[in-house]
């Protein structure tokens, strides 16, 4: 494979990332792998984390760790097992004035590392349904509905903060009535949810 199909084809794969790829990426794109080193050393590729580049030239997003750990979180299919979820999330959708200063991630309860777990990221273990992330900034995070019931569930966020997720989720219309009595809510966290719109509601008389 000529080098010209090699970089068509590793940039379109990296264009959707932010410019990162894997290793594997580079390898399906046509890049072999002992020449890896070289590209690095040649200023063509940045190595950002075992087995995760980014390509140099590429414009810097402005979240880049987004699409990193997104990618450290991969499973042997190449496929990211990571979501992010709690006070992340809520960033991400900028449904409170929460500024988490870790990156919360929800992994597979069978989600192995052999190294250890890098100091930015906390991790939630549980297996998601389908239903329960989204697309989001390119890479995954829980929906809006379970991302509060996470938090509430935890029990350490402030409930100002909840207050405020909730009102907000309710007022852009990411969070609904029907999506909550048709959502695999617990009874608990639902009886929460229906407590923070109420004094919500309050406030606002």
């Amino acid at each position: 494979m000529r080098r010209t199909e090699s970089s068509q084809n590793l940039y379109e794969v990296a264009e959707p990332q932010y410019g990162f790829f894997t290793t594997k990426q580079a390898i399906e794109a046509g890049y072999d792998e002992s020449k890896h080193g070289y590209h690095v050393r040649a200023g063509n590729w940045i190595r950002e984390h075992r087995g995760v580049y980014r390509l140099r030239n590429f414009p810097q997003p402005e979240r880049p760790d987004l699409m990193l750990w997104f990618l450290w979180s991969r499973g042997r299919d190449d496929v990211p097992q990571g979501i992010y979820s709690h006070q992340t999330a809520l960033s991400l959708y900028d449904l409170s004035d929460i500024n988490p200063a870790k990156l919360h991630m929800t992994v597979p309860k069978h989600f192995r590392r052999n190294s250890a777990i890098p100091k930015v990221l906390v991790l939630h273990k549980a297996d998601l349904d389908t239903g329960d992330s989204q697309d989001i900034v390119g890479v995954r995070a829980t929906t809006p509905l379970r991302t509060i019931s996470d938090l509430i569930s935890e029990g350490k966020t402030d409930r100002t903060l909840l207050k405020q997720a909730i009102t907000e989720g309710f007022g852009r219309g990411l969070v609904t009535r029907r999506q909550i009595e048709r959502g695999d809510v617990p009874s608990e966290v639902r009886a929460e949810i229906d407590s923070l719109i109420e004094e919500g509601a309050g406030a606002k008389r």
